[in-house]
């Protein structure tokens, strides 16, 4: 039992006797944390831990090095937290009660808002019939598997949408993924060793990045679509003999709009030996003619020997992504890819409305025609204003730049204030000097809304400043 009025009668017992390391080890066994601790010496209130220490100075040795292990743990967080605070950095969740759509009412907001910073490039997240397609699964497969791939968790609907996959994109085979983020981590340590080379884009995602990191490959970074950069560095590792090397770039880069030069780095590929990986998140389904991605608007397609990209994004929003490719390489990440081999597989649900999603492709590009319609029309009305954009022409990803951090975010609020739901970016997520708010347009959004959030941007920028 603990002291019974807050007090042993010996202010400095003697841990060392075989009663004291008794109390000790019992009193450890029983409070494993340090509110259990307190409770178990009826000390009260928020700072029980530093007064299980003083008050009782037979309180376990263990214990007292763990909570002051665990209060300057928790003391350093906060000060992350504050310090992010002060800078400006610190995420803050807007709240979003209604479907993902061009409108979305937002927590605390009385009216609703016209949304143009989401990845639902095609306007499929609410889509009536993935909805359906998706009910329909849940009907026919139930809610999940309860399992990874290798041992019950393949239904029929995973091959099915694996093939679906693989015609989309004329390749051999495809392999799915709980995310992207998941493909990337898992293709880069099952399929480079010490011996050889991978080559990334400097502003390459950082689910790249990370995917890069886990695999022991050497690892190289080109200037941003420095096609001259990367030939030196393709020289310098055919000149050590390196056994593989493999190119990697996002198709499209989230934050800048930009486009990888494909041609270029499929002609150096070829020159030099190397593999051409692309992650194609921001371009699957709406980029090219058909919506077959980045390959498919610089003219290389069969040229890209391997692509990863997203079920969550354009193809309905929900999550998922994919690695597609040659059949050797497919067949190895199945059996190495550990986010593949201990992650649950893709509910059915999932399964089942991506499949309607790549059957709606397959049929019409309608959605891609009205996307691009939107992108003209917005990209044109907001350069004439004067305002200065960033990116592709293609691209529904428009940064409308602002140079200022306090301008972009003060420019964001004002938007929504006018019923505009965007976002500013600034340091660290950008670079210094180059703040700048997103736009993201989508095949969902009417003639009309596109116009508004132009007028929107018009009026903001004048009151700012910002154009004349």
């Amino acid at each position: 039992q603990g002291p019974p009025s807050g007090r042993l009668k010996d202010p400095k017992p003697d841990l060392n006797t075989p009663a004291a390391r008794r109390l000790e080890a019992m009193l450890c066994a029983r409070a494993p944390s340090a509110a259990a601790a307190a409770a178990l010496l009826r000390i009260p209130g928020a700072a029980a831990a530093p007064a299980v220490a003083q008050r009782w100075p037979g309180a376990p040795r263990a214990f007292r090095r763990g909570a002051a292990t665990a209060s300057g743990f928790y003391s350093h967080l906060e000060r992350e937290v504050a310090a992010m605070r002060e800078a400006g950095t610190y995420k803050v969740e807007r709240v979003i009660t209604s479907p993902q759509a061009s409108e979305v009412t937002v927590q605390s907001m009385a009216n609703p808002v016209l949304n143009f910073c989401a990845n639902n490039y095609l306007g499929l997240s609410n889509h009536p019939a993935l909805v359906e397609a998706a009910q329909n699964a849940i009907g026919s497969h139930g809610f999940g598997l309860s399992s990874v791939r290798f041992i019950c968790g393949t239904q029929d609907m995973h091959k099915q949408l694996e093939e679906a996959i693989s015609r989309f994109h004329g390749t051999e085979d495809t392999i799915l993924f709980p995310s992207c983020f998941d493909a990337n981590a898992g293709l880069f340590e099952a399929c480079l060793g010490p011996e050889d080379a991978v080559i990334s884009d400097a502003l390459n995602h950082a689910s790249i990045i990370d995917g890069i990191r886990l695999c022991k490959a050497q690892r190289h970074r080109y200037r941003h679509l420095d096609m001259a950069h990367l030939e030196e560095i393709l020289k310098d590792c055919e000149a050590k003999d390196v056994r593989h090397r493999m190119v990697v770039t996002d198709g499209v880069f989230s934050m800048d709009g930009d486009i990888a030069p494909l041609q270029e780095i499929c002609a150096l590929a070829e020159k030099y030996q190397a593999q051409v990986f692309v992650d194609e998140c921001h371009a699957t389904g709406f980029l090219g003619k058909t919506g077959r991605g980045t390959p498919q608007l610089c003219g290389v397609e069969g040229r890209v020997d391997i692509i990863n990209s997203t079920l969550g994004k354009a193809l309905g929003g929900a999550t998922g992504g994919y690695t597609t490719g040659p059949k050797v390489l497919i067949d190895l990440l199945r059996n190495k890819a550990r986010p593949y081999l201990f992650s649950n597989t893709l509910a059915p649900s999932v399964a089942g409305a991506s499949l309607e999603v790549f059957r709606m492709l397959s049929e019409s590009s309608d959605l891609v025609e009205k996307l691009q319609a939107n992108v003209r029309q917005f990209r044109t009305a907001m350069a004439t204003a004067g305002f200065e954009l960033s990116g592709h022409d293609s691209c529904p990803i428009v940064p409308v730049m602002l140079g200022d951090a306090r301008l972009a975010s003060e420019f964001a609020d004002e938007m929504l204030s006018k019923g505009i739901y965007v976002i500013g970016f600034s340091f660290p997520v950008v670079p210094k000097g180059a703040a700048r708010i997103r736009v993201q347009l989508s095949a969902a959004h009417d003639t009309q809304q596109v116009q508004r959030c132009i007028d929107a941007f018009i009026d903001v920028g004048r009151a700012k400043g910002v154009i004349r």
